[in-house]
């Protein structure tokens, strides 16, 4: 597992169900979760107490480094640029 370092944080979308009419796979995912996550590490600089591993955040489009481990995606951001924390 990759754990960040400084003040930023590794993010991880949740799986995404498709679901498939005959040949046309539908995905269940709006648009308006593209930029939702959980963070799953977070760096020894990361000072706001809200940033967490667990919690659900809404970061800034285009914010993003990815990285691919084990057929998984995820995401490394600066704290900075996580915008709300969802409760």
């Amino acid at each position: 597992m990759i754990k960040p370092l400084r003040n930023y944080c590794l993010l991880k979308k949740e799986k995404v169900e498709e679901k498939k009419v005959g040949s046309i796979v539908i995905s269940t995912t709006k648009k308006d979760d593209a930029n939702v996550a959980n963070i799953v590490a977070v760096g020894e600089e990361v000072k706001n107490p809200s940033l967490k591993v667990g919690a659900k955040v809404v970061y800034k489009e285009y914010s993003t480094t990815s990285y691919k481990e084990n057929d998984e995606e995820y995401y490394l951001i600066k704290d900075e640029d996580i915008l709300a924390v969802i409760e």
